[in-house]
């Protein structure tokens, strides 16, 4: 198949900061790489994605429940973004989890936390029982 060119992607396939003219002015659901969830109105950003997000609160998700934080305007360093999104506010109310307050939402996060804990606990040990040793473990 020599003399075919291969297909190329179509311009917004890129994404740049350019890109976010599109979605100036509109609500938007931002995952961080620090696990963070912000929902909040894009308002201004720079060349390096840098963002300032207006009536943002952040979502805190956990079980079946979540709980939001108001954070008001909040300036996000674009290196910090994993993921962005429109949020379709047709469907922004139709959330398959319970609202809760934050008060039961971090018990349940510090729940999880804690039997995520004993699991990985457990795993460890029986990795070590297989001759495996943890990571910065001290060889004797």
């Amino acid at each position: 198949m020599e003399g075919t060119d291969p297909p190329t992607l179509p311009p917004q396939m890129f994404t740049t900061s350019a890109q976010l003219l599109d979605l100036t002015d509109k609500k938007l659901m931002i995952a961080l790489r620090d696990g963070r969830k912000l929902i909040g109105v894009l308002r201004a950003w720079d060349q390096y994605a840098n963002l300032v997000l207006q009536s943002t609160i952040e979502r805190i998700y956990t079980g079946k429940m979540y709980c939001d934080i108001p954070r008001g305007v909040y300036i996000v360093r674009g290196e910090n973004v994993l993921l962005l999104g429109e949020i379709d506010l047709d469907r922004e109310d139709d959330v398959p989890l319970q609202p809760g307050s934050v008060q039961d939402v971090f018990a349940e996060q510090n729940r999880e936390k804690g039997e995520t804990k004993r699991k990985d606990k457990v795993h460890r040990r029986k990795l070590r029982a297989l001759g495996f040793e943890d990571e910065g473990e001290v060889l004797h």
